[in-house]
């Protein structure tokens, strides 16, 4: 699901305005970054904890030759689903529900099924005529090559 499925999903969950919702989640993402950046963890209860890390420099091995080199100290953020989101991605059961139609699972998937299938098809009406001349043309660049 990208942003733009995202954002009308909520917006037909919540009954609300599509432009409202992308407002909203557009401001929850720069407020989360701003405040993660500056060291200060996120907590949204039930669901994750947006925080930023601190690695210290540490000792390690090059797997090739299994010489010890030395690791400098680096800052990494990191994002860590909460006990109440994962029970409900491991037992759907207990995943909420969303409204009837709202969303699809088979939705997404569907439109990207649905484009190898075009592509397919627009080869396969290919014009006929010009074909002969395109293999003609690969055999010539395959017999100067060697």
């Amino acid at each position: 699901m990208n942003r733009r499925e995202l954002v009308k999903t909520v917006a037909a969950h919540g009954d609300l305005d599509p432009k409202q919702v992308d407002t909203t989640l557009r401001s929850f993402t720069e407020v989360v970054t701003a405040v993660v950046a500056k060291g200060e963890p996120v907590n949204i209860s039930g669901f994750a904890k947006f925080a930023k890390v601190q690695r210290p420099a540490r000792m390690g091995r090059n797997p090739a030759t299994g010489e010890s080199i030395r690791i400098k100290a680096s800052k990494k953020a990191r994002i860590t689903p909460l006990k109440g989101f994962k029970d409900a991605v491991m037992t759907p059961s207990l995943a909420p529900k969303l409204a009837r139609g709202v969303w699809s699972p088979s939705g997404g998937a569907a439109k990207k099924a649905a484009a190898p299938a075009k592509a397919a098809a627009k080869k396969a009406s290919a014009d006929p005529a010009t074909e002969p001349a395109k293999k003609a043309g690969a055999k010539k660049a395959a017999a100067k090559k060697r």
